[in-house]
């Protein structure tokens, strides 16, 4: 009995270990590749408790080396943006300028149930009040509601404003997202320009994120000690 609860506990702290240097990222929220290997932990760690003559070490062993797998992956991911899209796929716009988008849906295999759940879910109960809705690689659905429709409108203050558009990135981590820049019908020249006229360049941009309205916001990369 002593021998099963010092395996136990053993594999426990292991695993707790394990998942902590994966990240702190909640289940709804881990990528693909991330849930599968935690699935792969998961069983692997109930090997040697359902087994007591699997030897615990290997079950140990097993597991770090699909942490060491994650680490390395978590790090391509961030270094090579089509390798992300490999392995984590992309978001889709489900609703565009407040017309959903039936060829997405069908390509995301998403039926209108599916839709109307997730709008709900946003404490949203008339798809007319949408103007974008983004499906994100994690399943989660990210809105943008019309002004009429948001909690203190333009509206309700008599103040007129420009129609919503979604920010889309188009430079991360020093690289240039191709397809956002043609969402936007926009060209590299247009994003040099606007980076030469703050003095700054691609390579140094952490985030820029630029609307069909031409409105952007720029990130700097932190400098590295």
């Amino acid at each position: 009995m002593i021998f099963i609860v010092f395996r136990t506990v053993i594999i426990y702290i292991v695993v707790t270990l394990a998942i902590r240097l994966m990240g702190k990222r909640q289940i709804g929220d881990m990528q693909p590749n991330e849930l599968v290997i935690t699935l792969l932990i998961s069983e692997i760690a109930a090997i040697p408790l359902q087994d007591i003559n699997q030897p615990v070490l290997l079950g140990i062993v097993a597991i770090f080396v699909l942490v060491f797998l994650e680490i390395i992956i978590s790090i391509l991911t961030m270094k090579i943006f089509k390798f992300r899209q490999l392995m984590s796929g992309k978001s889709a716009v489900i609703i565009k300028n407040g017309v959903i988008d039936q060829q997405t849906m069908r390509d995301v295999r998403m039926t209108v149930l599916d839709l109307i759940e997730l709008l709900r879910e946003k404490d949203v109960f008339d798809i007319k009040d949408v103007a974008f809705a983004v499906l994100e690689v994690n399943g989660s659905l990210s809105i943008l509601k019309n002004s009429d429709a948001q909690t203190v409108t333009r509206k309700d203050m008599k103040i007129s404003g420009k129609e919503e558009a979604l920010q889309l990135p188009v430079i991360t981590d020093g690289k240039v997202i191709k397809e956002s820049l043609k969402n936007l019908s926009m060209n590299y020249d247009k994003i040099t320009s606007i980076l030469k006229s703050k003095n700054k360049s691609p390579e140094n941009v952490f985030l820029m994120t630029v609307n069909r309205n031409g409105d952007y916001t720029i990130i700097d990369k932190e400098s590295r000690i």
